[in-house]
């Protein structure tokens, strides 16, 4: 197993990834709406504001997390890990939580300081997230299950608060994926 930043000329690959993990998992529709947000990731969005990390079992795609900037008025570098995808024969193995250790060290190396991300509070608390509330981090938009609301701190054990409001990149601006 193989773990490493993506690359570009992978993107097929990367999308074919997400859009079947998730297609199995929660159906067609759910599939297409996460290839698009993938696809948006890599074509349309800032190198800068985003990074994606994969695993590879010889040399095929296995893995993939996504990580977009999340932006702060007060001007700590965040940034939000969704969506993260193993093939679904792979999964169970622990490939995804060394895929998300993997992009925390990079990300530290970056001065990344608070990772988040919004999902399954039991799959991501085994990566050290916790669950936090928006009075504590502030969404970019309103949330459709709070209590899936989770934050990391690279830099220390507690989060501290922020006030003032957030915004994420374009890709993830859409309320449905909220």
């Amino acid at each position: 197993m193989k773990y490493s930043e993506y690359n570009p000329n992978k993107i097929e690959e990367i999308n074919h990834l997400f859009i079947k993990t998730f297609s199995d998992s929660e159906g067609k529709s759910e599939g297409l709406i996460i290839g698009e947000l993938t696809n948006n990731f890599m074509t349309s969005t800032d190198a800068n504001d985003f990074y994606c990390f994969v695993a590879t079992d010889n040399d095929i795609i296995i893995g993939g997390v996504f990580f977009s900037k999340l932006t702060f008025e007060n001007g700590i570098k965040a940034y939000i890990l969704s969506p993260m995808a193993t093939s679904t024969k792979y999964q169970g193995k622990g490939i995804g939580k060394k895929l998300i250790n993997f992009a925390f060290n990079i990300l530290k190396e970056n001065g990344v300081e608070l990772a988040i991300t919004y999902g399954d509070i039991n799959f991501y608390s085994k990566t050290g997230f916790k669950k936090i509330s928006e009075d504590i981090i502030p969404t970019p938009l309103k949330l459709s299950y709070p209590e899936g609301w989770l934050g990391k701190s690279l830099v220390s054990d507690k989060i501290e608060p922020i006030s003032g409001k957030s915004s994420c990149v374009e890709a993830l601006s859409n309320p449905d994926l909220w």
